[in-house]
């Protein structure tokens, strides 16, 4: 099968579907590739690049068009190119299903199978092809390196012999993946970092990350099934705009990244909230191409409003790198439709089924709601007193079950004592009796802290060690052969275990 790559269309769009990287893996799925030539440049990737890496290079996008099985695209296609797609072409790209109705109807009339990138469930199986996440990652990296660039001053603060600069205040408006990643990019430029959510389910995220989790007083939860945040209640609205009013006279960097898919973005920063800020302040707005979360906000454009407050309505993409992440999911994509040697559209597919907006002649969107979010339902009080029921009666058997364990203990040390030597019988109950302490401690230890339990163990392990040094001798018997035995298992645990000591401090490290 072959997999063409054109150049993009948008005269604003830098990224390409493919990097000489991801070409590479292509090749190994056991795909052949062509790319149009010049198709990277914007992205600063060259023809020989792409031709050292495998693929194969042609001259225009007709080329492309009429020779692949399957195309790769950053965003939808042109009439112009849909005109050149062949019947029955599978297409991959980020669509924006919601806004390009009319779009889907062509495809779907020159049967073309039309798989949105865009429209990919938010579930963990998901992760790896979810788009969104890669490009949002950069947007609010990027929010934060260009909002410190106009803001003209530290982010951090410093006390020098020249005087005091104090840090920099950033409010981060939405705790998605965008905002999170503007969150940690700004706290560990040393600004101080406020973010506002109105998915109450995001505070802890928010706080780990160093920033200050901002509410209003008012019981209402901006969380649904999709993972999106809902639209809120007049009053809470009415609080929502006050908060941000207070927020926008005292920060200096304010950080939008709010949308709600297929709808125009909504209005969280107004013009009279702008009107407040100091001089010198920025505005960076992430939904810009949806209209804004700042009335001002003008699209692709970056402007100083009268009063000296920079909105910054475009992003430097990133456009390696972009294309690397999005190269990496569409990837992935291929990797679960069964690469070449497999390949197969399964509209059973939980993902792809809800990603293949055209199929067959058919549009299949909006399709079925699946939830993705981890709130939890809530239980009725019958049957939470069920399972309290179940939890007692269960911590009733296992009390059970322990006393019979250790009857059954007792009862085995009684008849062994009654051949056995009185001192052998007084360290081997301290043996069988340790051996099932340690073993019930193990056995009722999460799986997820089993790792920090090695790395603790390593206590236990020296005291073995200090036990089998005591009774080595200088003659060979069983006694020191045991011993030695001991002491050789106890080091591997205790080597071992700074190991993964070392392992899990890595993970807290910047």
């Amino acid at each position: 099968m072959i997999i063409g790559i054109p150049t993009e269309s948008f005269l604003n769009e830098s990224r390409i579907a493919a990097t000489p990287q991801t070409v590479k893996r292509l090749l190994k799925q056991g795909f052949e590739v062509i790319i149009q030539s010049k198709a990277g440049e914007r992205a600063n990737f060259s023809d020989l690049q792409f031709q050292h890496a495998g693929a194969h290079i042609v001259n225009d996008a007709a080329d492309v068009f009429g020779k692949a099985s399957i195309v790769l695209k950053v965003n939808e296609p042109t009439i112009e190119e849909i005109e050149m797609i062949p019947s029955g072409t599978v297409l991959i790209c980020m669509l924006r299903p919601a806004q390009n109705q009319e779009l889907l109807h062509i495809l779907a009339e020159k049967n073309i199978s039309c798989l949105a990138m865009d429209a990919i469930p938010r579930i963990s199986r998901a992760q790896k092809m979810d788009v969104l996440s890669s490009m949002a990652n950069i947007a609010g990296y990027r929010a934060v390196i260009e909002s410190a660039f106009y803001f003209g001053r530290f982010l951090n603060g410093q006390i020098t012999a020249a005087g005091k600069v104090e840090p920099a205040k950033v409010l981060v408006i939405g705790a998605g993946v965008a905002g999170l990643a503007a969150i940690g990019a700004a706290n560990s430029l040393g600004a101080i970092v406020r973010a506002f959510d109105t998915r109450k389910e995001v505070s802890e995220q928010i706080q780990s990350m160093g920033a200050q989790f901002l509410t209003v007083d008012i019981d209402e939860d901006g969380a649904t099934d999709s993972g999106y945040s809902k639209e809120m209640s007049e009053e809470f609205i009415a609080a929502e705009m006050a908060l941000f009013k207070a927020q926008a006279e005292d920060v200096d960097i304010i950080i939008t990244t709010a949308q709600i898919p297929g709808r125009e973005a909504p209005k969280l920063i107004l013009a009279s909230h702008v009107a407040v800020m100091k001089p010198g302040s920025v505005i960076v707005d992430l939904a810009a191409s949806s209209g804004g979360n700042c009335e001002l906000t003008k699209d692709g454009e970056i402007f100083k409003t009268e009063n000296g407050v920079t909105i910054i309505g475009k992003l430097n993409q990133l456009p390696a790198q972009s294309s690397q992440l999005y190269g990496n999911n569409l990837c992935h994509m291929l990797d679960d439709m069964g690469k070449a040697e497999n390949w197969k559209i399964d509209m059973n597919h939980a993902i792809i089924s809800r990603a293949m907006v055209t199929h067959e002649g058919n549009v299949n969107w909006p399709p079925e709601p699946l939830p993705v979010s981890s709130t939890k339902p809530q239980v009725a009080n019958h049957n939470q007193d069920k399972k309290a029921e179940g939890v007692k009666n269960k911590n009733t058997s296992s009390g059970l079950s322990l006393v019979l364990k250790l009857g059954s203990i007792g009862l085995m040390l009684f008849g062994l004592g009654q051949v056995a030597p009185a001192e052998f019988m007084q360290h081997f109950t301290v043996f069988v009796l340790s051996v099932f302490i340690g073993w019930q401690v193990i056995w009722n230890v999460s799986h997820s802290l089993h790792t920090p339990l090695m790395a603790v163990t390593n206590a236990i392990s020296g005291i073995i060690v200090v036990g089998g040094l005591l009774q080595t001798k200088d003659s060979i018997n069983l006694s020191s052969a045991l011993a030695l035995a001991a002491i050789f298992f106890a080091c591997i645990n205790i080597v071992g275990g700074f190991f993964v000591t070392q392992r899990m401090l890595n993970m807290f490290k910047k």
